[in-house]
């Protein structure tokens, strides 16, 4: 399921950037704590539509699906298999100056 949640972080990074854009994975130890932090210097995602965009088949912008070939499921399924794994996590985006997805795994001591 790791691989999944990798995949389709970078999947979408990659897709939802701009010519010349990047996209970047940080792994971040913090005593119990390992974090997965996917950015890009994409489009963004509107402020409006972040709270939903790990739902189910939605979408940000309809018009995004034919342009990419996207579903719709990605995210969701970054969250749920981060929800398997006991994790968290956080999306921080910005019109027009791209997306960042922590996930924050807690390790055992």
């Amino acid at each position: 399921m790791l691989d999944e949640i990798i995949f389709n972080l970078l999947d979408n990074a990659i897709k939802y950037n701009r010519a010349g854009g990047s996209a970047n994975v940080e792994i971040r130890r913090d005593g119990a704590r390992v974090q997965l932090i996917v950015s890009d210097t994409g489009i963004g995602i509107p402020e409006e539509h972040q709270q939903r965009v790990f739902e189910r088949f939605y979408r940000a912008d309809k018009s995004h699906s034919r342009q990419t070939g996207g579903t719709g499921l990605g995210l969701s399924i970054v969250k749920h298999g981060a929800l398997l794994h006991g994790a968290k996590v956080e999306l921080e985006s910005r019109e027009n100056k791209g997306t960042r997805v922590t996930i924050t795994f807690r390790t055992q001591l």
